[in-house]
């Protein structure tokens, strides 16, 4: 996507003075409707107000307008841009409660001359019932060229709402690359680029979610926001069953090819596109988060060195030290990639969560939402399932938005896609066997219908997923 905004984080903007990408015209432009630039939302005196409200306006002819929003109590200027088309104002975070705001809307004639109207409002008191909002890319953290943005939800966010939720999730990138929400369940919304972030890519996330009313009583807790950036250099895994190997490009150029043992027959690990979601050094797999307890048929418990996590169905690469002789000439595990130690370590110090991971000639595809899915689908259907509809040609919209700290930043955002609603992931696993004879780990975990032994438990956990203990397939 193009640059979005090129305008520092103040309290003013306007059409005039920035890059935002619009459908329509800014404000109403009715000459007859007012003088100057009149306030539409909230309400002159108005009270109960959220602590997520956007100041709106009717431009009725202005080329320039200035918002300043004023906290009654304690005399601070709130900070904030215009949304494109300049039809509101966002403040950069959630409003005080219980909290007398005083609006000063001055708008700039053609002609030169000046207008200022005036309003107040009282947000809300704090709510009851809130939903909270995490994200799974971590602050300050380096990602590979795969990474999706993945948000999630600690309650369902009704169909009908998540248009209003994802105009306020601002995404901004430097240098600027288009993007897409896409919702996964009601739970979980991923943002990621048409293409692989390019690498360097400076990310800024700000989740305006804080006092959003979410229906039925619901608001949103709290804002986020994430800095984070992609390694410089592209770092890609291909893995190929009928030939048994893996082998690691940077920028373009093999780097590495191994050996590898992947799942038999009976578990296949998946085709498709797929990002490294977990890397831990040591991780447990342990059979009794399946059920499969010490004494029963399948049991194990093994803390397995170099696991780097595929999917949330428990299929991983990782060291394997008891089928070093299959590796390369069979498949034998649960569906994992297995690798001999040397190369499991080689690999595991170069690699970064969100590095893409692309395995094929398996014979069963990888299921949609098994792990972070976003790259299995095309562009033309990852749109589809975002809940605001992309502009007939333009491939921008104009509700998005972004916060710049700098004026020569550049933004992006993702508002650009048709809404098709999924239903949640949920739990889809079936029940399977245990490990392998040799030591082989197996498991079945959270959403997925591969069926393969059962939950593990990480050993020192991830920043970049808050779920531990979702499955392991050996």
């Amino acid at each position: 996507m193009a640059a979005l905004c090129a305008l520092a984080l103040t309290s003013c903007g306007a059409p005039r003075t920035t890059s935002w990408f619009a459908n329509g015209k800014p404000g109403a432009n009715d000459p007859s409707a007012g003088t100057g630039s009149t306030i539409t939302a909230p309400a002159d005196k108005a009270t109960n107000v959220p602590a997520s409200t956007e100041i709106s306006f009717a431009a009725h002819g202005a080329t320039l307008t200035k918002v300043v929003l004023t906290d009654a109590e304690d005399g601070q200027t709130v900070d904030g841009v215009m949304r494109a088309g300049g039809s509101s104002w966002v403040p950069e975070q959630a409003l005080r409660y219980d909290t007398k705001f005083t609006v000063a809307l001055t708008s700039t004639e053609a002609d030169g001359t000046s207008h200022t109207h005036s309003s107040t409002f009282t947000t809300m008191s704090p709510p009851d019932d809130t939903v909270h909002l995490e994200s799974q890319m971590g602050d300050g953290q380096q990602y590979g060229v795969g990474a999706p943005i993945v948000l999630n939800f600690s309650k369902p966010i009704p169909a009908k709402q998540r248009a209003a939720v994802q105009r306020r999730l601002f995404v901004q990138t430097t240098p600027a690359q288009q993007g897409s929400w896409n919702w996964f369940s009601s739970t979980e919304v991923h943002y990621r680029p048409k293409d692989y972030w390019q690498p360097g890519t400076k990310i800024s996330l700000r989740a305006l979610f804080g006092g959003l009313p979410l229906g039925n009583g619901l608001y949103g807790d709290e804002d986020i926001t994430v800095d984070a950036s992609i390694v410089p250099h592209d770092l890609r895994i291909s893995i190929d069953d009928k030939t048994k190997r893996l082998t690691v490009t940077q920028d373009g150029q093999v780097v590495k090819t191994m050996p590898v043992s992947m799942g038999k027959t009976e578990t296949p690990s998946s085709s498709g596109q797929m990002v490294v979601m977990t890397r831990n050094a040591k991780e447990l797999f342990d059979s009794t988060n399946d059920g499969i307890g010490p004494g029963q048929p399948g049991y194990y418990r093994e803390v397995i060195d170099d696991a780097l996590r595929l999917t949330w169905g428990g299929q991983y690469i990782h060291s394997a030290p008891w089928s070093v002789s299959q590796q390369g000439v069979d498949d034998i595990s649960h569906g994992c990639t297995n690798l001999n130690p040397e190369d499991a370590q080689w690999l595991f110090d170069r690699v970064h969560v969100g590095d893409p991971v692309t395995v094929q000639n398996t014979g069963a595809p990888l299921n949609w939402g098994d792990g972070w899915t976003d790259w299995n689908r095309p562009w033309s259907e990852y749109v589809k399932d975002s809940a605001i509809p992309q502009s007939s040609g333009s491939g921008v919209n104009g509700l998005v938005g972004a916060f710049p700290t700098t004026p020569d930043d550049q933004a992006t955002s993702g508002d650009q896609s048709d809404n098709a609603d999924q239903a949640d992931k949920g739990d889809q696993s079936d029940d399977a066997s245990g490990d392998d004879a040799d030591g082989d780990a197996a498991s079945a975990g959270n959403p997925s219908d591969d069926g393969a032994g059962g939950d593990g438990a990480s050993g020192d956990g991830s920043a970049a997923t808050g779920d531990d203990s979702a499955g392991v397939q050996g």
